[in-house]
């Protein structure tokens, strides 16, 4: 398998075993990499990738990256599968390929105030290529890429194409704002008028306000759940 390409602009780091691309994209940001670095792990049962992003705007805009991210995936997957495959984007990052649950994306910043600018944001991406049990009736809500009918899915292919992708959508959303963005993601979005339990409110899942907070309507009132909640410490 050959290194993977990049658009200009980004650089790849491939890591091996059992480094989590998460963690080393974050410890890479703390030590002043520049944005644009991938770092990835093309595992024979998993793809696995981050992406370091330098926002130059207020955290509480910049976690737009984290649906951002989820469209890139679902147009990055919908232009090597077959069309019959469908992808779906579950508000906290999960990914849901044909209706069950295949990966996720998660999320970390450099600053937890999402007033301020941070100086790092990494998004990752764990996405299962082949299912852990030899009987996956036992687990219907779980699945795997090449489960999915997407075995001519090469890894390193769709990394390049999520980057390429995510690439399309941040300049975008430069450009035009959030509003097509939401527009895309609302049309993939997982469980919105479904009840669900999130960070604590309990509810139906109503859809999303201008930065993609979660709207969750209970018999009382309806609670603002901020992206920001997402992040995970590092």
């Amino acid at each position: 398998m050959s290194a993977p390409s990049f658009p200009p602009l980004f650089s790849g780091l491939a890591v091996e075993g059992a480094i989590d691309p998460f963690d080393k994209a974050c410890v890479e940001a703390v030590r002043g990499c520049d944005a644009g670095l991938v770092v990835y792990n093309l595992g024979s049962n998993a793809l696995r990738a981050a992406i370091v992003f330098a926002p130059e705007v207020a955290l509480q805009d910049a976690m737009t990256m984290l649906p951002l991210c989820g469209v890139g995936f679902q147009n990055a997957l919908g232009a090597l599968a077959p069309p019959e495959v469908a992808v779906h984007l579950e508000w906290d990052g999960g990914l849901r390929i044909n209706g069950a649950s295949c990966g996720r994306l998660q999320v970390a910043a450099s600053d937890e105030d999402a007033t301020r600018e941070p100086a790092w944001l990494v998004v990752g991406l764990t996405l299962p290529l082949w299912p852990t049990s030899d009987a996956p009736g036992e687990t219907p809500d779980q699945t795997a890429l090449y489960a999915e009918g997407c075995a001519d899915v090469q890894a390193d292919a769709l990394l390049e194409s999520w980057v390429k992708h995510t690439l399309v959508g941040i300049n975008t959303w430069l450009d035009q704002g959030a509003v097509p963005l939401h527009k895309e993601w609302r049309g993939l979005a997982h469980g919105i008028g479904e009840d669900i339990t999130m960070c604590g409110h309990s509810g139906t899942f109503l859809g999303v306000d201008e930065r993609f907070g979660m709207l969750v309507r209970d018999s009382e009132t309806t609670h603002l759940i901020p992206l920001t909640k997402l992040l995970e410490a590092t």
